[in-house]
């Protein structure tokens, strides 16, 4: 058996190999495109409304549907990209396809009729107002 030092560690020779395999594939995974990706986001609570905003920068609003089951919001894009070059002796044609899905599920608060969606700057900022009776009403309660 022949050990091989490699970054002041020893390792044997064949998982030193395979190790190197592993790198390369999980590294064209993860750095691939095509992998599709949920984006981040950010939920908060006002004292009218819910806000969501999705970070999806690239994207134009005609790409996202927002849909809203009962009280499940549904937010999607898909996006699907086809670029043909042909120049004198060649022709290079590349296309790409990503998209994404996420559900929200709604508190008994929210009011399903009042939602409001707008993509500015890459985010993606969803306002789901609240039902007249489930605000926050701020009110200093006086100690006797």
């Amino acid at each position: 058996m022949t050990l091989v030092n490699f970054n002041n560690r020893t390792r044997n020779t064949a998982p030193y190999f395979n190790n190197v395999f592993d790198s390369l594939f999980s590294d064209a995974v993860t750095k691939n495109k095509m992998v599709d990706k949920s984006p981040n986001v950010n939920i908060y609570e006002n004292e009218t409304a819910y806000v969501i905003e999705l970070a999806a920068p690239g994207l134009k609003k005609e790409d996202f549907q927002i849909n809203l089951k009962k009280d499940n919001l549904s937010v999607w894009a898909e996006v699907k990209k086809d670029e043909t070059q042909v120049a004198k002796d060649f022709t290079r044609k590349e296309f790409d396809y990503s998209s994404f899905a996420r559900s929200f599920n709604l508190p008994d608060s929210a009011d399903g009729d009042n939602i409001t969606a707008e993509y500015k700057d890459g985010i993606l900022s969803i306002n789901i107002s609240k039902k007249d009776d489930a605000k926050l009403q701020h009110k200093e309660i006086v100690v006797s």
